[in-house]
Protein backbone atom coordinates (compact mmCIF):
# COMPACT_ATOMS: atom_id res chain seq x y z
CA UNK A 1 0.00 0.00 0.00
CA UNK A 2 1.84 3.02 -1.18
CA UNK A 3 1.03 6.49 0.22
CA UNK A 4 -0.28 9.53 -1.46
CA UNK A 5 2.37 12.21 -2.92
CA UNK A 6 -0.02 15.23 -2.18
CA UNK A 7 1.33 18.32 -0.50
CA UNK A 8 1.11 18.27 3.31
CA UNK A 9 -1.24 20.50 5.06
CA UNK A 10 -1.46 22.35 8.08
CA UNK A 11 -1.94 19.75 10.96
CA UNK A 12 -5.77 20.49 12.39
CA UNK A 13 -5.53 21.46 15.99
CA UNK A 14 -3.17 23.58 15.57
CA UNK A 15 -5.35 26.49 14.80
CA UNK A 16 -6.17 29.34 16.50
CA UNK A 17 -9.10 28.94 19.10
CA UNK A 18 -11.84 31.16 19.74
CA UNK A 19 -13.63 31.04 22.87
CA UNK A 20 -14.42 27.84 24.70
CA UNK A 21 -15.36 26.35 21.18
CA UNK A 22 -12.76 25.64 18.20
CA UNK A 23 -13.56 24.67 14.73
CA UNK A 24 -15.77 21.29 14.53
CA UNK A 25 -13.20 20.30 11.71
CA UNK A 26 -11.97 16.95 12.85
CA UNK A 27 -8.73 15.42 14.06
CA UNK A 28 -6.88 12.77 11.60
CA UNK A 29 -6.53 10.77 14.34
CA UNK A 30 -7.27 10.72 18.05
CA UNK A 31 -5.00 8.48 19.97
CA UNK A 32 -6.43 7.55 23.41
CA UNK A 33 -3.98 6.68 26.03
CA UNK A 34 -0.98 8.76 26.49
CA UNK A 35 1.02 5.64 27.33
CA UNK A 36 4.47 4.22 25.84
CA UNK A 37 1.93 3.15 22.57
CA UNK A 38 0.16 6.00 23.11
CA UNK A 39 2.68 8.76 23.36
CA UNK A 40 5.00 6.55 20.02
CA UNK A 41 1.85 6.71 18.45
CA UNK A 42 1.13 10.01 18.24
CA UNK A 43 4.54 11.53 17.95
CA UNK A 44 4.72 9.45 15.07
CA UNK A 45 1.57 10.71 13.57
CA UNK A 46 2.51 14.37 14.25
CA UNK A 47 5.94 13.88 12.99
CA UNK A 48 4.21 12.45 9.30
CA UNK A 49 2.12 15.26 9.10
CA UNK A 50 -1.31 14.34 10.91
CA UNK A 51 -2.95 16.03 13.20
CA UNK A 52 -3.38 14.17 16.63
CA UNK A 53 -5.65 14.71 19.24
CA UNK A 54 -4.31 13.07 22.62
CA UNK A 55 -6.89 11.66 24.82
CA UNK A 56 -5.76 10.51 28.50
CA UNK A 57 -7.24 10.62 31.74
CA UNK A 58 -3.97 11.05 33.42
CA UNK A 59 -2.63 14.52 34.18
CA UNK A 60 0.85 13.27 32.62
CA UNK A 61 1.56 11.68 29.77
CA UNK A 62 3.71 8.44 30.86
CA UNK A 63 0.37 5.81 31.62
CA UNK A 64 1.35 3.68 34.08
CA UNK A 65 4.78 2.57 33.53
CA UNK A 66 6.47 5.79 33.15
CA UNK A 67 4.10 7.50 36.26
CA UNK A 68 6.26 10.41 37.85
CA UNK A 69 5.95 12.28 41.16
CA UNK A 70 3.55 15.54 41.04
CA UNK A 71 5.50 18.82 40.75
CA UNK A 72 4.19 19.85 44.21
CA UNK A 73 6.49 16.92 45.64
CA UNK A 74 9.74 18.31 44.07
CA UNK A 75 11.22 14.99 43.32
CA UNK A 76 14.97 15.68 42.03
CA UNK A 77 15.48 12.38 40.07
CA UNK A 78 12.12 10.82 39.17
CA UNK A 79 14.12 8.84 36.16
CA UNK A 80 15.97 6.94 39.11
CA UNK A 81 12.67 4.99 40.05
CA UNK A 82 12.06 3.46 36.02
CA UNK A 83 13.70 1.32 33.69
CA UNK A 84 14.98 2.45 30.20
CA UNK A 85 14.13 6.33 31.13
CA UNK A 86 15.76 7.29 28.01
CA UNK A 87 13.33 6.39 25.61
CA UNK A 88 10.43 8.16 27.12
CA UNK A 89 12.56 11.38 27.55
CA UNK A 90 13.15 10.92 24.20
CA UNK A 91 9.54 10.53 23.24
CA UNK A 92 8.69 13.29 25.49
CA UNK A 93 11.12 15.55 23.64
CA UNK A 94 9.89 15.10 20.49
CA UNK A 95 6.29 15.92 21.73
CA UNK A 96 6.84 18.90 22.66
CA UNK A 97 8.91 19.77 19.82
CA UNK A 98 6.17 18.75 17.36
CA UNK A 99 3.15 21.24 17.35
CA UNK A 100 0.33 18.59 15.54
CA UNK A 101 -0.67 17.21 18.99
CA UNK A 102 -3.20 18.37 20.93
CA UNK A 103 -3.01 16.59 24.21
CA UNK A 104 -6.16 16.42 26.26
CA UNK A 105 -5.69 15.64 29.81
CA UNK A 106 -7.33 14.51 32.35
CA UNK A 107 -10.10 13.25 30.13
CA UNK A 108 -11.70 10.09 30.47
CA UNK A 109 -13.16 8.38 27.44
CA UNK A 110 -16.50 6.69 28.06
CA UNK A 111 -17.22 5.27 24.60
CA UNK A 112 -16.47 5.38 20.82
CA UNK A 113 -19.44 5.88 18.16
CA UNK A 114 -19.19 5.83 14.48
CA UNK A 115 -20.37 8.94 12.62
CA UNK A 116 -19.73 8.14 9.25
CA UNK A 117 -18.04 5.88 7.19
CA UNK A 118 -14.89 8.42 7.61
CA UNK A 119 -15.50 9.87 11.18
CA UNK A 120 -15.24 8.57 14.83
CA UNK A 121 -16.55 10.58 17.81
CA UNK A 122 -14.30 10.01 21.14
CA UNK A 123 -16.79 10.82 23.94
CA UNK A 124 -14.97 11.70 27.37
CA UNK A 125 -15.82 13.75 30.50
CA UNK A 126 -13.26 15.92 32.07
CA UNK A 127 -13.39 17.50 35.64
CA UNK A 128 -14.60 14.13 36.49
CA UNK A 129 -12.23 14.28 39.68
CA UNK A 130 -14.09 17.42 41.35
CA UNK A 131 -16.90 20.11 40.50
CA UNK A 132 -17.42 20.98 36.85
CA UNK A 133 -17.96 17.78 34.80
CA UNK A 134 -18.08 18.74 31.31
CA UNK A 135 -18.48 16.43 28.56
CA UNK A 136 -16.35 16.39 25.55
CA UNK A 137 -16.27 15.30 22.18
CA UNK A 138 -13.68 14.51 19.61
CA UNK A 139 -13.86 13.82 16.04
CA UNK A 140 -11.02 12.10 13.84
CA UNK A 141 -10.59 10.12 11.09
CA UNK A 142 -9.18 7.42 12.57
CA UNK A 143 -8.46 6.03 16.14
CA UNK A 144 -5.53 4.43 17.90
CA UNK A 145 -6.60 3.08 21.07
CA UNK A 146 -3.93 2.28 23.15
CA UNK A 147 -5.38 2.06 26.89
CA UNK A 148 -2.69 -0.62 28.41
CA UNK A 149 -3.59 -2.92 30.88
CA UNK A 150 -4.78 -3.45 34.80
CA UNK A 151 -3.91 -6.17 36.98
CA UNK A 152 -5.42 -9.45 37.34
CA UNK A 153 -6.36 -10.62 40.75
CA UNK A 154 -6.68 -13.94 42.08
CA UNK A 155 -8.63 -14.01 45.42
CA UNK A 156 -7.18 -15.96 49.22
CA UNK A 157 -8.46 -15.60 52.33
CA UNK A 158 -7.24 -12.11 54.09
CA UNK A 159 -6.64 -10.15 50.88
CA UNK A 160 -9.58 -7.46 51.52
CA UNK A 161 -7.42 -6.32 54.94
CA UNK A 162 -5.84 -3.40 54.53
CA UNK A 163 -2.16 -3.26 53.57
CA UNK A 164 -2.65 -5.73 50.53
CA UNK A 165 -2.12 -3.69 47.71
CA UNK A 166 -1.85 -4.71 43.84
CA UNK A 167 2.06 -5.25 42.67
CA UNK A 168 1.71 -2.89 40.55
CA UNK A 169 -0.01 -0.31 42.69
CA UNK A 170 2.81 -0.82 45.13
CA UNK A 171 4.94 0.46 42.14
CA UNK A 172 2.75 3.00 41.33
CA UNK A 173 2.37 4.86 44.61
CA UNK A 174 6.19 4.94 45.10
CA UNK A 175 6.69 6.03 41.24
CA UNK A 176 3.64 9.14 41.64
CA UNK A 177 3.63 9.94 45.26
CA UNK A 178 6.80 8.53 46.74
CA UNK A 179 5.37 6.74 49.07
CA UNK A 180 5.44 2.77 50.43
CA UNK A 181 3.02 0.45 50.98
CA UNK A 182 4.36 -0.66 54.56
CA UNK A 183 8.10 -0.61 56.15
CA UNK A 184 8.14 -4.95 55.08
CA UNK A 185 6.37 -5.80 52.18
CA UNK A 186 6.12 -9.56 50.85
CA UNK A 187 5.72 -9.40 47.31
CA UNK A 188 3.87 -12.32 45.51
CA UNK A 189 1.69 -13.44 42.63
CA UNK A 190 3.41 -14.53 39.14
CA UNK A 191 4.80 -12.84 36.31
CA UNK A 192 8.09 -10.79 35.92
CA UNK A 193 6.30 -8.00 36.58
CA UNK A 194 7.02 -9.09 40.76
CA UNK A 195 10.64 -8.75 40.26
CA UNK A 196 10.44 -4.86 38.80
CA UNK A 197 8.24 -3.89 41.75
CA UNK A 198 10.54 -6.01 44.36
CA UNK A 199 14.02 -4.16 43.32
CA UNK A 200 12.33 -0.85 43.42
CA UNK A 201 10.95 -1.26 46.98
CA UNK A 202 13.59 -2.42 48.39
CA UNK A 203 15.62 0.61 46.64
CA UNK A 204 13.47 2.45 48.07
CA UNK A 205 13.88 1.44 51.73
CA UNK A 206 11.58 -0.85 52.51
CA UNK A 207 12.32 -4.77 53.82
CA UNK A 208 11.32 -7.34 51.76
CA UNK A 209 11.07 -10.75 53.57
CA UNK A 210 10.32 -12.97 50.01
CA UNK A 211 9.43 -12.65 46.34
CA UNK A 212 6.52 -15.55 45.99
CA UNK A 213 6.25 -16.47 42.10
CA UNK A 214 4.09 -19.10 41.69
CA UNK A 215 5.53 -20.76 38.96
CA UNK A 216 9.52 -21.46 38.04
CA UNK A 217 11.05 -19.58 35.42
CA UNK A 218 12.62 -22.71 33.94
CA UNK A 219 9.33 -22.71 31.88
CA UNK A 220 10.84 -19.97 29.54
CA UNK A 221 13.30 -22.82 28.72
CA UNK A 222 10.74 -24.44 26.21
CA UNK A 223 11.23 -21.36 24.61
CA UNK A 224 14.58 -20.83 23.74
CA UNK A 225 14.37 -19.09 20.52
CA UNK A 226 11.96 -16.49 21.66
CA UNK A 227 14.79 -16.00 24.59
CA UNK A 228 17.63 -15.56 22.02
CA UNK A 229 16.16 -12.82 19.97
CA UNK A 230 15.09 -10.82 22.95
CA UNK A 231 18.37 -10.45 24.71
CA UNK A 232 17.19 -7.23 26.31
CA UNK A 233 15.08 -9.71 28.03
CA UNK A 234 17.72 -11.65 30.07
CA UNK A 235 19.61 -8.31 30.65
CA UNK A 236 16.33 -7.06 32.48
CA UNK A 237 15.83 -9.97 34.30
CA UNK A 238 19.90 -10.11 35.15
CA UNK A 239 19.87 -6.41 36.40
CA UNK A 240 16.63 -7.29 38.79
CA UNK A 241 17.74 -10.20 39.82
CA UNK A 242 21.11 -8.47 40.98
CA UNK A 243 19.30 -5.74 42.87
CA UNK A 244 17.73 -8.62 44.87
CA UNK A 245 20.80 -10.35 45.57
CA UNK A 246 22.26 -6.89 46.74
CA UNK A 247 19.40 -6.33 48.94
CA UNK A 248 19.25 -9.74 50.39
CA UNK A 249 15.90 -10.41 48.73
CA UNK A 250 14.82 -14.83 49.17
CA UNK A 251 13.14 -15.22 46.20
CA UNK A 252 10.53 -18.54 46.61
CA UNK A 253 9.04 -20.31 42.99
CA UNK A 254 6.38 -22.35 42.83
CA UNK A 255 4.94 -21.12 45.88
CA UNK A 256 2.24 -18.35 46.49
CA UNK A 257 0.86 -16.56 49.52
CA UNK A 258 -2.63 -18.51 50.71
CA UNK A 259 -3.44 -16.74 53.28
CA UNK A 260 -3.36 -12.93 55.17
CA UNK A 261 -3.24 -12.75 58.48
CA UNK A 262 -4.36 -9.62 60.84
CA UNK A 263 -7.33 -7.60 62.66
CA UNK A 264 -7.06 -3.86 61.70
CA UNK A 265 -4.56 -4.64 58.76
CA UNK A 266 -1.84 -7.37 57.40
CA UNK A 267 0.42 -8.50 60.45
CA UNK A 268 1.43 -11.88 58.27
CA UNK A 269 0.75 -14.00 55.85
CA UNK A 270 0.96 -17.56 55.15
CA UNK A 271 3.08 -18.89 51.71
CA UNK A 272 2.87 -22.58 50.90
CA UNK A 273 3.87 -24.37 48.40
CA UNK A 274 2.49 -25.52 44.89
CA UNK A 275 2.13 -28.59 42.83
CA UNK A 276 2.00 -28.26 39.23
CA UNK A 277 -1.88 -27.30 38.88
CA UNK A 278 -1.01 -24.39 41.25
CA UNK A 279 -3.13 -26.85 44.18
CA UNK A 280 -1.18 -25.92 47.90
CA UNK A 281 0.63 -28.28 49.13
CA UNK A 282 -0.23 -29.79 52.37
CA UNK A 283 1.83 -29.18 55.55
CA UNK A 284 3.89 -26.82 53.63
CA UNK A 285 2.18 -23.39 54.75
CA UNK A 286 5.21 -21.35 56.17
CA UNK A 287 3.79 -17.95 58.37
CA UNK A 288 6.16 -14.73 56.93
CA UNK A 289 5.80 -11.55 59.26
CA UNK A 290 4.61 -8.15 57.48
CA UNK A 291 2.97 -4.92 57.15
CA UNK A 292 1.95 -4.85 53.90
CA UNK A 293 1.21 -7.50 50.55
CA UNK A 294 1.90 -6.26 47.58
CA UNK A 295 0.21 -9.28 45.42
CA UNK A 296 -1.02 -9.48 41.25
CA UNK A 297 -1.05 -12.51 38.85
CA UNK A 298 0.00 -10.57 35.75
CA UNK A 299 -1.88 -8.24 33.39
CA UNK A 300 -4.77 -8.43 31.67
CA UNK A 301 -5.34 -5.72 28.55
CA UNK A 302 -7.98 -3.21 28.86
CA UNK A 303 -9.89 -3.41 26.04
CA UNK A 304 -13.31 -2.39 27.25
CA UNK A 305 -13.39 0.42 23.94
CA UNK A 306 -12.39 -1.30 21.42
CA UNK A 307 -14.95 -4.59 22.51
CA UNK A 308 -17.35 -2.29 22.41
CA UNK A 309 -16.82 -1.13 18.68
CA UNK A 310 -17.28 -4.69 18.10
CA UNK A 311 -13.31 -5.58 17.61
CA UNK A 312 -12.78 -9.28 17.38
CA UNK A 313 -10.79 -10.54 20.72
CA UNK A 314 -8.29 -13.83 21.10
CA UNK A 315 -7.75 -15.56 24.32
CA UNK A 316 -4.22 -15.32 25.24
CA UNK A 317 -1.87 -18.12 26.91
CA UNK A 318 -2.33 -17.16 30.04
CA UNK A 319 -6.24 -16.81 30.16
CA UNK A 320 -7.16 -13.17 28.98
CA UNK A 321 -8.73 -11.76 26.28
CA UNK A 322 -7.01 -9.90 23.97
CA UNK A 323 -7.68 -8.19 20.23
CA UNK A 324 -7.20 -9.37 16.99
CA UNK A 325 -4.70 -7.22 14.94
CA UNK A 326 -3.60 -7.52 11.63
CA UNK A 327 0.09 -7.42 10.67
CA UNK A 328 -0.15 -3.39 10.63
CA UNK A 329 -1.97 -3.37 14.33
CA UNK A 330 -5.30 -2.64 12.70
CA UNK A 331 -8.24 -3.83 14.29
CA UNK A 332 -11.10 -5.79 12.42
CA UNK A 333 -13.06 -3.11 12.62
CA UNK A 334 -11.89 -0.84 9.71
CA UNK A 335 -10.29 2.58 10.76
CA UNK A 336 -9.54 1.15 14.35
CA UNK A 337 -5.85 0.83 14.89
CA UNK A 338 -4.50 -0.62 18.58
CA UNK A 339 -1.17 -0.84 20.31
CA UNK A 340 0.48 -1.86 23.37
CA UNK A 341 -0.87 -4.23 26.13
CA UNK A 342 -4.27 -4.27 24.10
CA UNK A 343 -2.73 -6.56 22.05
CA UNK A 344 -1.23 -8.93 24.67
CA UNK A 345 0.77 -7.89 27.53
CA UNK A 346 4.34 -7.51 26.37
CA UNK A 347 6.19 -4.83 27.63
CA UNK A 348 7.16 -1.07 27.15
CA UNK A 349 9.49 -1.27 24.46
CA UNK A 350 7.15 -3.42 22.33
CA UNK A 351 4.49 -1.39 23.10
CA UNK A 352 6.72 2.12 21.98
CA UNK A 353 7.23 -0.49 18.78
CA UNK A 354 3.74 -1.26 17.69
CA UNK A 355 2.64 2.32 18.54
CA UNK A 356 4.86 3.79 15.73
CA UNK A 357 3.70 1.46 13.29
CA UNK A 358 0.52 2.12 13.68
CA UNK A 359 1.10 5.75 13.49
CA UNK A 360 3.10 4.83 9.78
CA UNK A 361 -0.20 2.92 9.10
CA UNK A 362 -2.49 5.86 9.48
CA UNK A 363 -0.58 7.79 7.52
CA UNK A 364 -0.80 5.67 4.99
CA UNK A 365 -4.90 5.18 5.16
CA UNK A 366 -5.56 8.71 4.94
CA UNK A 367 -2.88 9.30 2.19
CA UNK A 368 -0.29 11.68 3.62
CA UNK A 369 3.19 12.24 2.15
CA UNK A 370 5.68 9.56 3.68
CA UNK A 371 7.43 6.64 3.14
CA UNK A 372 6.06 4.01 1.23
CA UNK A 373 4.16 1.73 3.78
CA UNK A 374 5.91 -1.20 2.82
CA UNK A 375 9.73 0.77 3.44
CA UNK A 376 12.72 -0.36 4.65
CA UNK A 377 11.96 1.25 8.57
CA UNK A 378 8.26 0.06 8.61
CA UNK A 379 9.92 -3.25 7.39
CA UNK A 380 12.04 -3.13 10.76
CA UNK A 381 9.17 -1.96 12.39
CA UNK A 382 7.44 -5.33 11.88
CA UNK A 383 10.21 -7.23 11.99
CA UNK A 384 11.15 -5.96 15.77
CA UNK A 385 7.43 -6.17 16.32
CA UNK A 386 7.11 -9.96 15.60
CA UNK A 387 10.09 -10.82 17.68
CA UNK A 388 9.18 -9.34 20.56
CA UNK A 389 5.48 -10.19 20.25
CA UNK A 390 7.17 -13.88 20.51
CA UNK A 391 8.60 -12.98 23.87
CA UNK A 392 5.25 -11.72 25.26
CA UNK A 393 3.33 -15.26 24.10
CA UNK A 394 6.22 -17.12 26.05
CA UNK A 395 6.30 -14.90 29.13
CA UNK A 396 2.18 -15.62 29.06
CA UNK A 397 2.55 -19.53 28.63
CA UNK A 398 5.39 -19.59 31.11
CA UNK A 399 2.92 -17.60 34.19
CA UNK A 400 -0.40 -18.84 32.97
CA UNK A 401 -2.14 -19.81 36.24
CA UNK A 402 -2.71 -23.40 36.94
CA UNK A 403 -6.47 -24.45 37.44
CA UNK A 404 -6.19 -25.96 40.81
CA UNK A 405 -5.61 -21.99 42.43
CA UNK A 406 -9.42 -22.18 43.68
CA UNK A 407 -8.51 -24.37 46.38
CA UNK A 408 -7.01 -21.44 48.31
CA UNK A 409 -10.45 -19.98 48.59
CA UNK A 410 -11.95 -20.65 52.34
CA UNK A 411 -15.72 -20.58 51.60
CA UNK A 412 -16.73 -17.06 53.31
CA UNK A 413 -13.61 -15.81 51.28
CA UNK A 414 -15.15 -12.45 49.18
CA UNK A 415 -14.69 -13.16 45.72
CA UNK A 416 -16.02 -9.92 44.78
CA UNK A 417 -15.10 -7.16 46.47
CA UNK A 418 -17.67 -4.04 45.64
CA UNK A 419 -20.49 -6.65 45.58
CA UNK A 420 -18.95 -8.90 48.99
CA UNK A 421 -19.94 -12.00 46.99
CA UNK A 422 -18.29 -14.89 48.36
CA UNK A 423 -15.98 -18.22 47.31
CA UNK A 424 -19.09 -20.21 48.23
CA UNK A 425 -22.13 -17.95 47.03
CA UNK A 426 -20.43 -18.72 43.44
CA UNK A 427 -20.29 -22.14 43.95
CA UNK A 428 -23.03 -22.50 45.03
CA UNK A 429 -25.14 -20.72 41.71
CA UNK A 430 -22.77 -23.48 39.82
CA UNK A 431 -23.72 -26.50 41.63
CA UNK A 432 -27.32 -25.84 42.73
CA UNK A 433 -28.49 -23.26 39.89
CA UNK A 434 -26.57 -24.44 37.32
CA UNK A 435 -24.62 -21.92 36.21
CA UNK A 436 -21.99 -22.13 33.68
CA UNK A 437 -20.35 -18.93 32.80
CA UNK A 438 -19.67 -15.56 35.08
CA UNK A 439 -22.57 -13.97 32.97
CA UNK A 440 -25.24 -16.38 34.69
CA UNK A 441 -22.98 -16.13 37.72
CA UNK A 442 -23.33 -12.17 37.85
CA UNK A 443 -26.96 -12.85 37.14
CA UNK A 444 -27.77 -14.86 40.09
CA UNK A 445 -24.73 -13.82 42.76
CA UNK A 446 -24.38 -10.12 41.50
CA UNK A 447 -20.42 -11.03 41.09
CA UNK A 448 -19.19 -8.29 38.88
CA UNK A 449 -22.27 -5.77 39.30
CA UNK A 450 -19.82 -3.10 41.37
CA UNK A 451 -17.89 -0.24 41.19
CA UNK A 452 -15.07 -2.19 38.89
CA UNK A 453 -17.64 -3.93 36.95
CA UNK A 454 -15.70 -7.34 37.19
CA UNK A 455 -12.36 -5.78 36.48
CA UNK A 456 -10.81 -6.95 39.63
CA UNK A 457 -13.10 -10.42 40.20
CA UNK A 458 -13.81 -11.30 36.40
CA UNK A 459 -10.80 -13.91 35.83
CA UNK A 460 -11.70 -15.57 39.25
CA UNK A 461 -15.47 -15.70 38.78
CA UNK A 462 -14.99 -17.07 35.08
CA UNK A 463 -12.40 -19.59 36.53
CA UNK A 464 -14.90 -20.88 39.56
CA UNK A 465 -18.23 -20.90 36.98
CA UNK A 466 -15.65 -23.19 34.61
CA UNK A 467 -15.51 -25.61 37.55
CA UNK A 468 -12.99 -28.40 37.67
CA UNK A 469 -12.72 -29.81 34.29
CA UNK A 470 -14.43 -26.86 32.47
CA UNK A 471 -13.19 -24.49 29.81
CA UNK A 472 -12.70 -21.37 31.10
CA UNK A 473 -14.06 -18.50 28.97
CA UNK A 474 -12.54 -15.16 29.45
CA UNK A 475 -15.46 -12.59 31.01
CA UNK A 476 -17.72 -10.48 28.50
CA UNK A 477 -16.46 -7.00 28.53
CA UNK A 478 -18.74 -5.66 26.02
CA UNK A 479 -20.33 -2.78 28.08
CA UNK A 480 -21.87 0.87 27.13
CA UNK A 481 -19.65 2.75 29.19
CA UNK A 482 -16.18 2.10 30.17
CA UNK A 483 -15.72 4.12 32.49
CA UNK A 484 -18.14 5.92 35.02
CA UNK A 485 -20.23 8.52 33.73
CA UNK A 486 -21.75 11.10 35.98
CA UNK A 487 -25.76 11.21 35.76
CA UNK A 488 -25.53 14.91 35.05
CA UNK A 489 -23.35 14.45 32.11
CA UNK A 490 -25.71 11.90 30.37
CA UNK A 491 -28.74 13.98 31.82
CA UNK A 492 -27.71 17.17 29.63
CA UNK A 493 -27.01 15.39 26.42
CA UNK A 494 -28.63 16.64 23.27
CA UNK A 495 -30.64 14.21 21.23
CA UNK A 496 -29.16 13.27 18.29
CA UNK A 497 -26.02 14.77 19.01
CA UNK A 498 -24.16 13.38 23.11
CA UNK A 499 -22.05 16.66 23.42
CA UNK A 500 -20.36 19.71 22.23
CA UNK A 501 -17.05 18.71 19.76
CA UNK A 502 -14.84 21.14 21.96
CA UNK A 503 -10.85 21.92 21.85
CA UNK A 504 -9.12 23.20 24.43
CA UNK A 505 -8.39 27.06 25.71
CA UNK A 506 -5.29 28.19 25.32
CA UNK A 507 -2.37 26.22 23.70
CA UNK A 508 -3.23 23.43 21.31
CA UNK A 509 -0.05 21.31 22.49
CA UNK A 510 -1.39 20.44 25.83
CA UNK A 511 -4.74 20.93 28.18
CA UNK A 512 -4.38 20.68 31.11
CA UNK A 513 -7.61 19.36 33.39
CA UNK A 514 -9.77 21.95 34.91
CA UNK A 515 -8.30 23.08 38.68
CA UNK A 516 -9.97 21.14 41.11
CA UNK A 517 -11.84 23.09 43.90
CA UNK A 518 -11.05 23.82 47.23
CA UNK A 519 -12.29 20.98 49.90
CA UNK A 520 -12.01 16.72 49.99
CA UNK A 521 -11.96 14.94 46.88
CA UNK A 522 -15.45 13.07 46.50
Amino acid sequence: MALSESEPREPRGSHELHGPYASHEPYDVAVIGAGSAGLAGAVTAAELGLSVALVDSSTQVGGQFYRTPEPVLGAVRPEALHHDWAAFAGLRTRQRATSGITHLAGHHVWTVARQGDDLWAVHAVTGADGAGERPVCVRARAILIATGAYERQLPFPGWTLPGVVGAGGAQAMLKSGLVLPGRRVVVAGSGPLLLAVASSLAAAGARIPAVVEATGYLRYARHGRALATNPHKLLEAVVHGSALLRHRVPLRTRSAVTEVHGDERVEAVTVSRLDAEWRPVPGTGRRIACDALAVGHGLAPQIDLAVGLGCATRATADGASALVLDRLQETSVPGVWAAGETGGVGGAQLARTEGELAAYAVAARLGRRTPSIQSAHVARLRRRRDRMRSFADAMAQAHAPGPGWPEWLAEDTDVCRCEEVTAGTIREAVADLGARDARTVKLLTRAGMGWCQGRMCGAAVACLAAGADGEVEPPAERRPFAVPVPLGTLAGLEPGEPVEPVEPVGSPVSQEPPEKPAGPDR
